[in-house]
């Protein structure tokens, strides 16, 4: 039995990026939930991949970090597209799905990922500003390249996976994108089947995970 372990699905920014990954792939799985002490979940709602969820067990393969995940089911798996066929567009989006992977620590710091919260007006830290305006740029540039309405076109790929649990932070905390195509993407991945069963997993679960309130 193939099995993807993952931590809150309220919480959990890298755990929705694996599950995605592997529904993306068409890949059938057991989700099992990760039982971390109080510190390791709170690296895990703010950086991770220090902690070593989501982690993918396919056969004998063993897969915790969330790119290398991405690259493993994409090779094995490679007529879910989960990569744009063009190979310009395949190494642009690697690129931006590098990026989030590395990178935006202080959009995950100010903006931590809450899909039951929403904030009418939140004042976001000075430094995480221009993360916020990277990411828009990134999406910009996208749409603009391929025409959306995901970032690679007609289709989710890896790295709207990727930028997934950042489209859930921008309605949390209601940041204004200033574009009506940045918009439009943010609703194409909540209206997305797969955010919307994984988003009624999370109004469902328990909020037994310390919910982390940053402040700056």
């Amino acid at each position: 039995m193939n099995t993807l372990t993952i931590s809150s699905k309220n919480y959990s920014s890298w755990s929705l990026r694996g599950w995605l990954l592997c529904k993306m792939a068409g890949l059938k799985f057991e989700e099992r939930i990760a039982e971390l002490d109080d510190e390791a979940r709170q690296e895990l709602l703010l950086l991770s991949p220090s902690v070593l969820v989501p982690r993918l067990v396919h056969g004998e393969v063993t897969v915790w970090d969330t790119l290398a995940m991405a690259q493993y089911l994409a090779e094995t798996f490679p007529k879910a597209g989960m990569l744009p066929k063009d190979k310009v567009a395949r190494a642009h989006c690697r690129a931006v799905s590098g990026e989030m992977h590395s990178g935006f620590y202080n959009l995950r710091s100010a903006l931590p990922m809450n899909l039951k919260a929403r904030h009418e007006s939140f004042k976001i830290f000075s430094g995480a500003r221009p993360d916020v305006e990277r990411v828009k740029t990134i999406w910009s540039e996208c749409l603009e390249a391929y025409g959306g309405p995901f970032l690679f076109g007609d289709k989710p790929v890896i790295a709207d996976a990727m930028y997934a649990p950042v489209c859930t932070r921008f309605v949390t905390y209601a940041v204004d994108l200033d574009d009506p195509k940045l918009d439009a993407y943010v609703q194409t991945i909540l209206d997305w089947p797969l955010m919307k069963e994984w988003t009624e997993g999370a109004f469902a679960e328990p909020d037994e995970i310390i919910e982390l309130e940053v402040e700056f």
